[in-house]
């Protein structure tokens, strides 16, 4: 089974411009790669095109990436504050767009950190409409729009499966998808298989991710055997591999994702080891690959 896969630049890590990046993403390609994840990026300094044409020049197609800044909340009682942030969410969409991505990933729905307090089913719904809204501009534009599913310590509007197919339905939006992550789904699911499957009508970006942040082998997820489920139960979307290790991170980004230690040191040789392990487990599925 052909997959495509794609691999967060964060691993290795790059710097985002064009003379950085297509080194990267050409030992990216040989390895097996389709596609690389771009951390988020601020589209009024940032040259999307250049940073595009590093990927054609490559054979790598690019995945964009969102987050709310403060004051951009989509979630807030403060109509001035949701408007802030969906005219951010916007303008990372003309920006995918301008980078050649046809999807944008991230956090769209909310502000990334640990909640202070229990988000209300206000917020809830009017994160949803927010970006249901936003998910179907997107689609005009040719851009996928897929929310993120993570753990209670980094946000707390949306934490499981079930969850993100609520805010789905409540989104009204027949565009918008769903990313799980399956680092924090070891955390917050009592099955990540029945969880993907439960997600699955929305499923577009699985995304394979070890509980100590390293290699996909060694941790206390199984990796595999949820991959294996995912596509058991007929997803044959986006496979993407995520690691990060402080040693290769610039401390502010270590720092937000609480990265502490360094379970690796070679980007390149932590995404071989991925691909392997995926290939082992895809090779087993002889059914074409279907791409969002």
């Amino acid at each position: 089974m052909r997959t495509d896969l794609a691999f967060h630049l964060a691993a290795l890590p790059v710097a985002p411009d064009p003379a950085s990046l297509r080194p990267a993403l050409e030992a990216l390609r040989e390895i097996g790669y389709d596609r690389a994840v771009l951390p988020p990026l601020d589209p009024t300094t940032t040259d999307a095109r250049a940073l595009g044409r590093a990927f054609r020049d490559a054979g790598v197609e690019p995945v964009a990436m969102v987050g709310l800044a403060p004051g951009q909340d989509v979630s807030s009682t403060d109509p001035d504050e949701r408007a802030a942030g969906r005219a951010a969410l916007l303008a990372a969409v003309e920006f995918a767009a301008a980078l050649g991505a046809d999807q944008l990933n991230g956090v769209p729905y909310g502000l990334f950190g640990k909640p202070g307090t229990v988000p209300d089913a206000g917020a809830f719904h009017r994160s949803a409409r927010e970006v249901g809204l936003v998910a179907d501009r997107a689609a005009d534009r040719g851009v996928h729009l897929t929310f993120e599913v993570l753990n209670r310590y980094e946000q707390g509007l949306v934490n499981t499966a079930a969850q993100a197919m609520d805010y789905v339905a409540a989104s009204g939006s027949a565009h918008l998808g769903i990313h799980l992550d399956t680092f924090h789904m070891g955390i917050e699911e009592s099955d990540l298989a029945a969880a993907v499957r439960t997600a699955l009508p929305r499923l577009r970006y699985l995304e394979l991710g070890q509980s100590g942040r390293g290699d996909l082998g060694t941790g206390a997820i199984d990796v595999a055997g949820v991959l294996e489920a995912a596509l058991t139960a007929g997803y044959r979307g986006r496979v993407g591999v995520e690691a990060f290790s402080r040693r290769l991170l610039p401390s502010p980004v270590a720092d937000a994702l609480a990265i502490w230690r360094s379970p690796y040191d070679d980007g390149l040789a932590l995404a071989r080891s991925a691909v392997r392990l995926i290939r082992a487990v895809t090779d087993r599925f002889d059914v074409p690959s279907m791409q969002s």
